[in-house]
């Protein structure tokens, strides 16, 4: 078994991806574009030697990423004894692991969100990732691994989902009118409507823009699901918390299997406390005090397994 800290995750793309380009993709999809900060604050970032000042100062060109910053590590989520005055100070407080994983994470949202959807209620699209980012933060906790890395590839596995049923919006609105007679998970139907995935569209995005590579292969195999588990090189990887968390219901249905797959698991793996870790979430999100109501909760979304816990036993 290893961990996210050992995995050869350039292997793993090259094996996966190959050559494979965006051009796969129908010329009609209009592709987001991470804001200029975030790809200079990734590319300076490589820099084993680069100082709080100089990533502070990508930052601050930023307005909206550099508020975020600010109202994110003051936040009482964080417990943090001492505040951060200015984005150089937030910088050391998280600590540049913590503050790539941020700036990534806000500044993909940045870029999805200035693009319109007519299927998807985007409050609800990203209060799902965040759910999902918390349970797969929880799952890695469980697997001793990189808990950063999964509360990322939860967040953003499913970025790309926002544009493609925009600019597909017949062919996903089918999808979600005849979903009980469609396969069992949107990959399935992705690939073969298009012949691609948004798990394969998105990594590769994801990778064009020099996102770290771990981070990439989160969203290549978000939808792998418990297969992760029987993986010998991934099975303790943050990779297999985020694929664990995709199983979790969304708007889209994306795996109609999802909530009995978590049941199986929690029936196999004395650990994964299913309630619990739902519990949990809903608490941490609670505390975060975001501006916009969560009007679905991660208790209310698994509503239909939960019951069978409840359920007085025959």
């Amino acid at each position: 078994m290893s961990d996210s800290s050992t995995v050869n995750w350039a292997a793993i793309l090259e094996r996966e991806l190959g050559n494979s380009t965006m051009e796969s993709l129908p010329p009609t999809i209009s592709l987001p574009a991470l804001p200029h900060a975030v790809t200079e604050y990734i590319e300076e970032s490589k820099d084993p030697n680069v100082s709080p000042k100089k990533l502070g100062q990508i930052i601050e060109t930023d307005t909206g990423l550099a508020t975020e910053m600010l109202r994110y590590v003051n936040s009482s989520a964080l417990g943090l004894r001492h505040k951060a005055r200015n984005v150089q100070q937030a910088i050391s407080l998280l600590g540049q692991r913590q503050c790539m994983t941020f700036v990534i994470t806000t500044g993909m949202q940045a870029a999805v969100k200035a693009k319109k959807s007519k299927l998807l209620n985007q409050v609800e699209f990203w209060n799902a990732c965040l759910q999902k980012a918390v349970f797969a933060r929880e799952v890695a906790k469980l697997l001793n691994t990189d808990i950063d890395l999964a509360f990322a590839g939860g967040m953003i596995s499913d970025y790309l989902l926002p544009v493609l049923t925009n600019d597909l919006y017949d062919d996903y609105v089918n999808y979600l009118d005849c979903r009980d007679d469609m396969p069992a998970s949107i990959c399935e139907f992705e690939q073969e409507k298009f012949g691609w995935t948004h798990s394969y569209a998105g990594a590769n995005l994801a990778h064009r823009w020099n996102l770290p590579e771990d981070l990439v292969c989160c969203i290549l195999l978000h939808h792998r699901g418990l297969r992760m588990m029987a993986d010998p090189e991934l099975n303790r990887t943050a990779a297999t918390a985020v694929a664990i968390s995709a199983l979790l219901p969304c708007q889209l249905r994306q795996n109609m299997r999802g909530l009995e797959m978590l049941y199986m698991l929690d029936q196999k793996w004395p650990a994964f406390n299913l309630p619990h870790l739902v519990e949990e979430v809903d608490r941490h999100i609670a505390e975060m005090n975001l501006t916009v109501k969560n009007a679905f909760p991660l208790s209310r979304r698994c509503k239909p397994i939960l019951d069978k816990y409840a359920a007085p036993a025959q």
